[in-house]
Protein backbone atom coordinates (compact mmCIF):
# COMPACT_ATOMS: atom_id res chain seq x y z
CA UNK A 1 0.00 0.00 0.00
CA UNK A 2 1.59 3.52 -0.94
CA UNK A 3 1.52 6.07 1.69
CA UNK A 4 3.02 9.18 2.54
CA UNK A 5 3.07 10.02 6.21
CA UNK A 6 3.89 13.72 7.87
CA UNK A 7 4.88 14.41 11.02
CA UNK A 8 6.56 17.18 12.72
CA UNK A 9 3.66 20.03 13.41
CA UNK A 10 2.42 21.30 16.26
CA UNK A 11 2.51 24.70 18.36
CA UNK A 12 5.09 27.04 17.64
CA UNK A 13 5.25 31.01 18.83
CA UNK A 14 5.77 33.55 16.38
CA UNK A 15 9.37 33.58 14.90
CA UNK A 16 9.93 29.79 16.02
CA UNK A 17 10.90 27.01 13.38
CA UNK A 18 9.83 23.77 12.67
CA UNK A 19 10.69 20.44 10.87
CA UNK A 20 8.30 18.71 8.90
CA UNK A 21 8.54 15.07 7.78
CA UNK A 22 6.94 13.15 4.91
CA UNK A 23 8.02 9.45 4.92
CA UNK A 24 7.17 7.59 1.88
CA UNK A 25 6.28 3.40 2.52
CA UNK A 26 5.36 1.11 -0.15
CA UNK A 27 7.02 2.67 -2.64
CA UNK A 28 10.12 4.32 -2.88
CA UNK A 29 10.61 8.10 -3.82
CA UNK A 30 13.61 8.42 -6.00
CA UNK A 31 11.69 9.58 -9.28
CA UNK A 32 8.55 11.47 -7.67
CA UNK A 33 8.93 14.77 -7.27
CA UNK A 34 7.29 16.14 -4.09
CA UNK A 35 4.98 18.97 -3.06
CA UNK A 36 4.56 20.78 0.53
CA UNK A 37 1.09 22.21 0.45
CA UNK A 38 -1.12 24.19 3.16
CA UNK A 39 -4.65 24.55 4.03
CA UNK A 40 -6.10 27.12 6.48
CA UNK A 41 -9.64 27.10 7.22
CA UNK A 42 -11.96 28.71 4.71
CA UNK A 43 -8.91 29.40 2.26
CA UNK A 44 -8.17 27.08 -1.36
CA UNK A 45 -5.13 25.07 -0.64
CA UNK A 46 -1.40 26.26 -1.37
CA UNK A 47 1.35 24.62 -3.14
CA UNK A 48 4.24 26.01 -0.64
CA UNK A 49 7.01 24.46 -1.92
CA UNK A 50 8.47 21.19 -4.06
CA UNK A 51 11.20 19.67 -4.78
CA UNK A 52 12.26 17.83 -8.21
CA UNK A 53 12.84 13.81 -7.62
CA UNK A 54 16.50 14.28 -7.87
CA UNK A 55 16.63 17.21 -5.35
CA UNK A 56 17.92 19.57 -7.52
CA UNK A 57 15.16 21.93 -8.34
CA UNK A 58 12.64 23.44 -5.81
CA UNK A 59 10.28 26.25 -6.06
CA UNK A 60 8.45 28.63 -3.45
CA UNK A 61 5.79 30.15 -2.89
CA UNK A 62 6.46 34.26 -2.71
CA UNK A 63 4.59 33.49 0.68
CA UNK A 64 7.47 31.40 2.26
CA UNK A 65 10.53 32.48 0.37
CA UNK A 66 13.21 32.83 2.62
CA UNK A 67 11.55 31.41 5.02
CA UNK A 68 10.78 27.56 4.50
CA UNK A 69 13.26 25.29 2.22
CA UNK A 70 12.48 22.13 1.36
CA UNK A 71 14.80 18.88 1.24
CA UNK A 72 15.03 15.22 0.97
CA UNK A 73 16.73 12.18 1.72
CA UNK A 74 15.92 9.37 -0.95
CA UNK A 75 17.93 6.87 1.04
CA UNK A 76 15.68 7.15 3.88
CA UNK A 77 12.66 7.98 1.85
CA UNK A 78 11.85 10.85 3.25
CA UNK A 79 11.65 14.95 2.30
CA UNK A 80 11.70 17.62 5.02
CA UNK A 81 10.05 20.87 5.10
CA UNK A 82 12.31 23.46 7.28
CA UNK A 83 9.70 26.32 8.74
CA UNK A 84 11.81 29.03 9.88
CA UNK A 85 10.61 32.60 11.16
CA UNK A 86 7.07 31.49 11.66
CA UNK A 87 4.52 33.97 11.46
CA UNK A 88 0.49 33.19 12.62
CA UNK A 89 -0.39 33.65 9.05
CA UNK A 90 1.57 30.10 8.50
CA UNK A 91 -0.90 28.48 10.43
CA UNK A 92 -2.69 25.26 8.37
CA UNK A 93 -2.62 22.08 7.81
CA UNK A 94 0.32 20.63 5.82
CA UNK A 95 0.07 17.99 3.65
CA UNK A 96 3.04 16.27 1.02
CA UNK A 97 2.29 14.61 -2.25
CA UNK A 98 4.00 12.81 -4.50
CA UNK A 99 3.94 12.90 -8.44
CA UNK A 100 5.89 10.40 -10.74
CA UNK A 101 8.44 12.63 -12.20
CA UNK A 102 11.94 11.27 -12.87
CA UNK A 103 13.73 14.06 -14.20
CA UNK A 104 14.30 17.45 -13.22
CA UNK A 105 11.36 20.15 -12.24
CA UNK A 106 8.66 20.08 -9.89
CA UNK A 107 5.66 22.02 -9.49
CA UNK A 108 3.42 23.46 -7.29
CA UNK A 109 -0.25 23.03 -8.40
CA UNK A 110 -2.43 19.88 -6.51
CA UNK A 111 -3.90 18.46 -9.55
CA UNK A 112 -0.81 17.17 -10.85
CA UNK A 113 0.44 15.15 -7.10
CA UNK A 114 -1.22 11.17 -7.39
CA UNK A 115 -0.45 10.52 -3.47
CA UNK A 116 -1.33 12.74 -0.52
CA UNK A 117 -0.28 12.88 3.20
CA UNK A 118 -3.03 12.90 5.84
CA UNK A 119 -2.01 16.20 6.89
CA UNK A 120 0.15 17.92 10.33
CA UNK A 121 -1.36 20.35 11.87
CA UNK A 122 0.76 23.66 12.33
CA UNK A 123 -0.37 26.49 14.70
CA UNK A 124 1.77 29.58 15.15
CA UNK A 125 0.20 31.60 18.70
CA UNK A 126 1.64 33.08 21.40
Amino acid sequence: QLQLVESGGGLVQPGGSLRLSCAASGFTLDYYAIGWFRQAPGKEREGVLCISSGGAITNAADSVKGRFTISRDNAKNVVYLQANSLKSEDTAVYYCAAHRQPGIGCGRASYVYEYWGQGTQVTVSS
